[in-house]
């Protein structure tokens, strides 16, 4: 008997029949050791997770939602026995890729064992193409056939051998009624006199010139040099004439929640999360982004623990917690029906089950804006940088 083959028998019978492992047990079984997350190919007792701020359940978004008892990440250590150190440390695709490039293309592990990183950028494929990510163990992950079949081939990942989907959100415009009335056009966000120098938008070229491009009348879907010029001319413009206070990563729910912007671009789930009455959130009036945030193990991480989280999640009850809890979009079969259970009213939240009416104001990036270098330069020099 190998502790490797012990390993996965133990954790696949647990996952399968519902057992309550927890790793103390395990490691006695297998005579192994603990350890931190980072590297090895044994399960770890500690789990390094780097996602974006205001995006898993907590305490008072749990409340909000009507949940009640321990957060998903509580539940996760009482089940299994793994800590988890989770970190908020993901601002912007750019800004995190540029921290922990430099050490994986070195060879090196940058002490996580999954990071979250959006398929509207060009950042996923490159961890991937890179070899700078490590395959899932799928047969620790039995609860991967719950995931919806919308989501199983995407075109950076075909299999799902690198990625599973954390959430999906949605591009759209939010505001503070204190200091503005609604912002529904992203005309009116770029140009209105009155939000001169306290309007935001993001730092992400696919979020902001795929909602201009919608508003310019183009299909951001099959982006041409002149579609995309005609997008960064406006970005250009409102830059200009003082209309942009900054370019945010996932940094802007704050300024708008204090009043140091009065509107700015928003993902949906942010406005549920920050939790502040006066902050709204909707779609612009001609449409939004749709996008899926992936969970990825970098060079390094611990494989097995990685992989023992991402079942974790995929189990629909726990999943419907993170959906109702952290406001967004899950890619799970079956979460809808246990979001039921956990709130009769659940379906009416449209920022975790949209509307098909909100549905078919969604559109999706083409992913050749992401991959062009000449886009990439200029779309930093539009933002000084």
């Amino acid at each position: 008997m190998t502790t490797r083959i012990t390993r996965r028998e133990l954790l696949q019978r647990s996952a399968a029949g519902g057992v309550v492992l927890t790793l103390p047990g395990l490691l006695a079984a297998c005579g192994g050791g603990g350890g931190g997350g980072g590297g090895g190919g044994g399960l770890k007792d500690v789990l390094n997770f780097s996602n974006w701020e205001l995006y898993i359940d907590v305490p008072s978004t749990r409340k909000a939602a009507g949940l009640t008892g321990p957060t998903t990440l509580d539940q996760f250590t009482a089940k299994t026995g793994i800590k988890v150190n989770y970190y908020e440390d993901v601002n912007d695709n750019p800004g995190y890729f540029a921290k922990v490039q430099g050490r994986l293309s070195r060879g090196q592990g940058i002490d996580r064992d999954i990071i979250v990183s959006t398929d509207n950028d060009r950042f996923l494929g490159e961890y991937i193409s890179n070899d700078w990510a490590l395959k899932l163990d799928k047969s620790l992950i039995p609860n991967i056939s719950n995931l919806v079949d919308a989501q199983a081939s995407p075109p950076f990942d075909p299999t799902r051998e690198y990625t599973l989907p954390w959430f999906s959100g949605m591009d759209g415009i939010a505001w503070n009624e204190d200091l503005t009335g609604p912002v529904t056009t992203v005309t009116q966000l770029l140009e209105d006199p009155k939000l001169k120098g306290r309007v935001g938008v993001w730092n992400s070229m696919g979020d902001t010139l795929g909602l201009i491009m919608l508003e310019n009348g183009d299909d951001p879907a099959k982006v041409t040099d002149a579609t995309f010029d005609r997008a960064l001319a406006v970005v250009q413009k409102a830059q200009d004439a003082g209309q942009i206070r900054r370019f945010y990563g996932n940094d802007y729910a704050q300024p708008l929640a204090t009043g140091d912007l009065a509107a700015s671009m928003a993902w949906s789930g942010d406005i549920f999360a920050l939790q502040v009455p006066k902050v709204k959130w909707g779609i612009a009036e001609k449409g939004g982004i749709i996008w899926t945030d992936n969970m990825v193990i970098p060079l390094g991480g611990s494989v097995p623990t990685a992989s023992t989280y991402m079942n974790f999640v995929y189990d629909p009850k726990i999943s419907a917690q993170l959906a109702l809890g952290g406001g967004y979009m899950v890619a799970v079969k079956g979460v809808r029906e246990e979001a039921a259970k956990l709130d009769p009213n659940a379906a009416d939240n449209t920022l975790v089950f949209p509307t098909d009416e909100m549905f078919s104001q969604m559109h999706q990036n083409d992913p050749t804006m992401f991959s062009n270098p000449e886009y990439e330069k200029r779309w930093l020099a539009v933002q000084g940088k």
